[in-house]
């Protein structure tokens, strides 16, 4: 049962990994200057350290009551009613022992303490896998028809069908029980590539430092690099991004190290389970077909004359002659600051997404009053933003870093989208089916944030602050469909480098991921000049250590945008289907979810109005622009 415990504990962690697309700020305070009400309350989980440890030990004590049924799923359907409920109550609370630990450490990474009890939820996830991983094995080894005899016997197992008639589905890439317990035993020895490469670049990268225009020094960490790649002095920018990428391309053989060590994991699981491939592997576990991944690098190539139409016309709005990389995070609207309190943000959040009703508004209101959010920055704390839903009986939690800019108000909105998918789910599916499937993880939250901007549009009447909105919405397509299909079109080429025998060197992978950006940049046709140090980019996206995750992103905007179009229409079906969405969790296979919902992933119509309603946007804008 290993890849169940994988299965919520990624879900727990769900956005530990959005740092590209979530805003960072040079704003740091100390934690203990910010007001309690700013900061998320985890009492809510277990009321201390001391607590937690103490329920840490009692799942650890468990454990072994997991012996009782090896070898005896096939004597009754009560006893594999029972096996099913001793694993799921034991995964269920190491979910919520690894929500608490896993945000005890992104307060302070810099903690070694809290560090180390994160380490310790990797160990005890490892120790259950192992404990459990007779039980798929024996499933499979039941006569023909058994399993459905026992569900028709057993009431107690009626939520447990989803996963056990999966198991059959996965049946060819099931191992014997000793090889299943001895993956789930080199878990920990498994994710150090990750592990490796978040200390390094999260807490012992020796960050440069630019001088800028004005003789200021700053430091480029994580905060202050995104900060002021975004500012309105382009030699600034330019300083800024080549210092940083120059900086990582110096460790580029650690970073290659890492990298190659993780794709190596991810093929030697491919390999032991039979599958033909990385991606084979990782698409099987939520039933995708490989056709949906390659149809989105395909449609996002055939469609880069549109993205290259929103870089010449950013070209047109900055004034420059020639439009480099460093120039695409500065402001479109360099005389437009749209400034946001917490305050005002909740207030706009919560208009926006009024059309969902009622008990909507009301949980977000509650994420606010109740300090389910951790909203400033401060020393030490994980950059990014993320929601996490894993404790299945209290509520989500979100890591912002919020500096009052309109994206910090977009990205507030994106990581409630998250939260009330995970409350939703939580409150109406039996725990083994909450946990929703993350190629659907992105379409709640970019579903608010098409909200949000459509309520934005409708309350600015300045030209040049609708310039900044519509730009804004071109960014997320830019960021999110085209940024991360070229991030799965690395990971793809990359992944059959190795498959092929070749070696994953930090200098190979960065001509890799060199060419792939040129292209998607239009830098021959002179579109966007990608500057040579932009080929060490690769190493500062952290999302290559979840394999094939990246894809999601994109699929899940296009998704949302067809989703989105119908709720802003008023049609009042498809916002009880959204809404029925967000409740169903992992009941079904998420391509059935999203078809349930009102929109089919295996066609090219998501992507296909996606790019409509961009050239749409990139139409108003042209008409305004005349009047600057």
């Amino acid at each position: 049962m290993s890849t169940t415990v994988k299965s919520r504990l990624v879900v727990a962690a769900l956005a530990s990994f959005v740092l590209v697309l979530a805003p960072l700020t040079a704003q740091e305070r100390d934690r203990s200057q910010i007001p309690d009400k700013y900061k998320w309350n985890l009492a809510d989980i277990y009321p201390s350290t001391a607590a937690w440890r103490t329920a840490k030990d009692g799942v650890a004590k468990r454990l072994p009551e997991l012996d009782a049924f090896n070898g005896k799923l096939e004597t009754s359907a009560a006893t594999l009613a029972n096996a099913m409920e001793v694993y799921f109550a034991l995964d269920k609370e190491l979910s919520r022992l690894f929500v608490y630990s896993s945000m005890l450490a992104d307060q302070d990474t810099r903690d070694a303490t809290n560090q180390g009890m994160r380490a310790e939820m990797l160990q005890l996830a490892s120790d259950l896998g192992a404990k459990g991983a007779f039980f798929e094995p024996e499933v499979l080894r039941l006569p023909s028809g058994t399993i459905q005899k026992y569900l028709a016997d057993e009431p107690r197992l009626k939520p447990y069908r989803f996963y056990l008639e999966d198991i059959a589905r996965r049946a060819p890439h099931t191992l014997s029980e000793p090889e299943e317990r001895l993956l789930a035993s080199v878990g920990p020895l498994a994710s150090s590539p990750s592990s490796v490469y978040g200390i390094l670049s999260n807490a012992d990268f020796p960050y440069p430092t630019a001088t800028l225009s004005d003789g200021k020094s700053v430091v480029l960490n994580q905060a202050n690099f995104t900060a002021y790649r975004g500012g309105s002095n382009r030699a600034d920018r330019e300083r800024v991004m080549s210092a940083f990428f120059s900086s990582l391309g110096s460790f580029s053989r650690t970073y290659g190290t890492t990298m190659s060590g993780e794709a190596q994991r991810l093929q030697f699981l491919a390999k032991a389970r039979r599958y033909p491939s990385s991606l084979a592997m990782q698409l099987d576990g939520p039933n995708i077909p490989e056709s949906v991944y390659m149809r989105l690098i395909d449609g996002v190539n055939k469609n880069l004359p549109t993205f290259h139409r929103y870089l010449n016309l950013r070209k047109r709005m900055m004034g420059v002659s020639e439009l480099h990389y460093y120039d695409l995070y500065a402001p479109l609207v360099g005389s437009v600051s749209l400034t946001y309190t917490p305050e005002q943000a909740q207030a706009h959040i919560l208009e926006a997404v009024k059309p969902l009703g009622t008990e909507y508004t009301s949980v977000i209101r509650r994420a606010f009053d109740d300090r389910w959010i951790d909203l400033y920055p401060s020393p030490g704390k994980r950059s990014g933003a993320y929601s996490n839903g894993g404790a299945y009986d209290v509520h989500p939690y979100m890591l912002i870093n919020y500096n009052g800019k309109y994206d910090d108000m977009s990205t507030l909105a994106h990581e409630l989208g998250h939260t009330m998918q995970s409350y939703f789910s939580n409150k109406t599916q039996p725990y083994p089916t909450a946990g929703y499937p993350i190629f659907v993880a992105e379409v709640a939250s970019t579903f608010n944030e098409s909200l949000l901007i459509d309520h934005m549009l409708k309350t600015v009447k300045d030209d040049n602050a609708r310039l900044a909105i519509l730009g804004n919405y071109l960014e997320n397509i830019k960021s999110t469909v085209f940024r991360q299909t070229q991030f799965a079109e690395f990971e793809l080429r990359m992944h059959e480098r190795l498959q092929q025998g070749q070696p994953l060197t930090g200098e190979a992978l960065a001509a890799l991921y060199f060419d792939i950006t040129k292209k998607y940049y239009g830098h021959d046709q002179k579109v966007c000049i990608v500057d040579d140090y932009i080929k060490h980019e690769w190493s500062y996206i952290p999302h290559f250590y979840r394999g094939f995750y990246v894809f999601q992103y994109a699929t899940s905007f296009t998704a949302s945008e067809a989703l989105a179009q119908k709720v802003k229409s008023g049609d009042q079906a498809a916002i009880k289907r959204y809404l029925t969405f967000l409740s169903a969790g992992g009941s079904k296979y998420p391509i059935d979810l999203l078809k349930d919902a009102g929109v089919d992933m295996t066609t090219d119509e998501p992507l296909a109005l996606t790019m409509k309603e961009m050239n749409r946007v990139m139409d108003e804008m042209e008409k305004i622009l005349p009047k600057q």
